[in-house]
């Protein structure tokens, strides 16, 4: 089994910044068996999105809406991933999800909710 728990939403006037992260943990999950870990997020009434990816091997990828604003990042030896949010704009308001994927298969964190006021 797979746990993930995510931290640092919050409410952020329009321009700051905010940390997300999320940690790791479970019998199957060490640095050998995650493939991956992002981030996607979702807002009210729309579909969940993808924002950010970063592989085992380091190699990142980000949704065009955040490139150059947010940063993914990931400690191996917590296990945790973590996305530095600069810049924020009210688009961004959003429910964030952690993603992991252990062994080819997903595992989904329970959100944290992120609102940018303008």
């Amino acid at each position: 089994q797979v746990q993930l728990v995510e931290s640092g939403g919050g409410l952020v006037q329009s321009g700051g910044s905010l940390r997300l992260s999320c940690a790791a943990s479970g019998s199957s999950v060490n640095i050998f068996t995650i493939d991956a870990m992002g981030w996607y997020r979702q807002a009210p009434g729309k579909e969940r999105e993808f924002i950010a990816v970063i592989t085992s091997s380091g190699l990142t990828n980000y949704a065009d809406s955040v490139k150059g604003r947010f940063t993914i990042s990931r400690d191996n030896a917590k296990l945790t991933m973590y996305l530095q949010m600069n810049s924020l704009k009210p688009e961004d308001t959003a429910v964030y999800y952690c993603n992991v994927i252990v062994r080819k298969v997903n595992y989904w964190g329970q959100g944290t909710q992120v609102t940018v006021s303008s």
